[in-house]
Protein backbone atom coordinates (compact mmCIF):
# COMPACT_ATOMS: atom_id res chain seq x y z
CA UNK A 1 0.00 0.00 0.00
CA UNK A 2 2.76 2.48 0.78
CA UNK A 3 5.23 1.33 -1.86
CA UNK A 4 6.52 4.43 -3.64
CA UNK A 5 4.52 6.76 -1.38
CA UNK A 6 7.69 8.55 -0.26
CA UNK A 7 9.43 8.66 -3.67
CA UNK A 8 8.99 10.88 -6.75
CA UNK A 9 9.44 7.95 -9.15
CA UNK A 10 5.90 8.25 -10.58
CA UNK A 11 6.06 12.02 -11.07
CA UNK A 12 6.17 12.94 -14.74
CA UNK A 13 8.80 15.61 -15.42
CA UNK A 14 10.53 15.35 -12.05
CA UNK A 15 14.32 15.42 -12.28
CA UNK A 16 16.36 14.23 -9.31
CA UNK A 17 17.93 17.18 -7.54
CA UNK A 18 15.30 19.66 -8.73
CA UNK A 19 14.54 22.51 -6.36
CA UNK A 20 10.74 22.72 -6.18
CA UNK A 21 10.69 25.54 -3.61
CA UNK A 22 8.27 28.28 -4.69
CA UNK A 23 6.48 26.13 -7.28
CA UNK A 24 2.67 26.43 -7.48
CA UNK A 25 0.83 23.33 -6.24
CA UNK A 26 -2.31 22.19 -8.04
CA UNK A 27 -4.72 19.59 -6.66
CA UNK A 28 -6.83 17.56 -9.08
CA UNK A 29 -9.48 20.32 -8.96
CA UNK A 30 -7.54 23.55 -8.47
CA UNK A 31 -4.80 25.55 -6.79
CA UNK A 32 -3.88 24.75 -3.16
CA UNK A 33 -0.70 26.76 -2.54
CA UNK A 34 3.02 26.77 -3.19
CA UNK A 35 5.93 24.55 -2.17
CA UNK A 36 7.49 25.96 0.98
CA UNK A 37 10.10 23.21 1.29
CA UNK A 38 10.73 19.71 0.06
CA UNK A 39 13.06 16.78 0.31
CA UNK A 40 14.00 14.03 -2.08
CA UNK A 41 15.57 11.71 0.50
CA UNK A 42 15.36 8.16 -0.81
CA UNK A 43 12.26 6.53 0.61
CA UNK A 44 11.35 9.62 2.68
CA UNK A 45 10.59 12.39 0.14
CA UNK A 46 7.85 14.94 0.64
CA UNK A 47 6.73 18.49 -0.12
CA UNK A 48 5.42 21.03 2.39
CA UNK A 49 2.72 23.20 0.84
CA UNK A 50 2.02 26.69 2.17
CA UNK A 51 -1.72 27.10 1.57
CA UNK A 52 -1.49 30.90 1.84
CA UNK A 53 -4.84 32.74 1.91
CA UNK A 54 -6.77 29.63 0.79
CA UNK A 55 -6.45 28.14 4.29
CA UNK A 56 -4.79 30.95 6.21
CA UNK A 57 -1.60 30.09 8.03
CA UNK A 58 -1.61 26.34 7.36
CA UNK A 59 0.98 24.08 5.83
CA UNK A 60 0.34 20.69 4.30
CA UNK A 61 2.90 17.89 4.21
CA UNK A 62 2.36 15.64 1.21
CA UNK A 63 4.38 12.49 0.50
CA UNK A 64 6.41 12.64 -2.70
CA UNK A 65 4.27 9.81 -4.11
CA UNK A 66 1.28 12.17 -4.30
CA UNK A 67 3.14 14.29 -6.87
CA UNK A 68 1.97 13.25 -10.34
CA UNK A 69 3.67 15.84 -12.51
CA UNK A 70 6.24 18.63 -12.35
CA UNK A 71 6.56 21.36 -14.98
CA UNK A 72 9.74 23.43 -14.62
CA UNK A 73 8.67 25.90 -17.33
CA UNK A 74 5.40 26.66 -15.49
CA UNK A 75 7.03 26.18 -12.06
CA UNK A 76 4.05 24.01 -11.08
CA UNK A 77 3.61 20.70 -9.23
CA UNK A 78 0.43 18.64 -9.57
CA UNK A 79 -0.71 16.25 -6.82
CA UNK A 80 -3.31 13.49 -6.75
CA UNK A 81 -5.39 15.02 -3.96
CA UNK A 82 -8.51 17.19 -4.19
CA UNK A 83 -8.96 20.56 -2.52
CA UNK A 84 -11.66 19.05 -0.29
CA UNK A 85 -9.37 16.24 0.85
CA UNK A 86 -6.79 18.79 1.92
CA UNK A 87 -9.33 21.15 3.48
CA UNK A 88 -11.23 18.39 5.34
CA UNK A 89 -8.10 17.05 7.00
CA UNK A 90 -7.36 20.60 8.15
CA UNK A 91 -10.82 20.83 9.63
CA UNK A 92 -10.09 17.91 11.95
CA UNK A 93 -7.82 20.09 14.09
CA UNK A 94 -4.54 18.60 12.91
CA UNK A 95 -1.52 20.68 13.96
CA UNK A 96 -0.38 20.45 10.36
CA UNK A 97 -2.16 18.90 7.41
CA UNK A 98 -0.63 15.68 6.29
CA UNK A 99 -1.64 13.25 3.60
CA UNK A 100 -0.07 9.85 3.96
CA UNK A 101 1.83 7.92 6.57
CA UNK A 102 4.79 8.78 8.80
CA UNK A 103 7.98 8.74 6.70
CA UNK A 104 10.10 5.66 7.21
CA UNK A 105 13.32 5.78 9.22
CA UNK A 106 16.27 7.13 7.28
CA UNK A 107 18.35 4.57 5.37
CA UNK A 108 21.27 3.31 7.43
CA UNK A 109 19.41 3.73 10.70
CA UNK A 110 19.85 7.50 10.93
CA UNK A 111 17.53 9.52 13.09
CA UNK A 112 14.21 10.42 11.50
CA UNK A 113 13.36 14.11 11.15
CA UNK A 114 10.84 15.35 13.67
CA UNK A 115 7.82 16.15 11.47
CA UNK A 116 4.23 16.58 12.53
CA UNK A 117 2.20 13.40 12.96
CA UNK A 118 0.85 12.29 9.60
CA UNK A 119 -2.71 11.36 8.70
CA UNK A 120 -3.89 9.17 5.85
CA UNK A 121 -6.24 10.86 3.41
Amino acid sequence: MTEGLWDYEGAEGYAAGSDLTGYRVEATDGHIGKVDKHTADVGAGYIVVDTGPWIFGREVLLPAGTVTRVDDAEKTVWVNRTQDEVKNVLGRGAPAVVAGLRPPARPGGGERRQEPALRLL
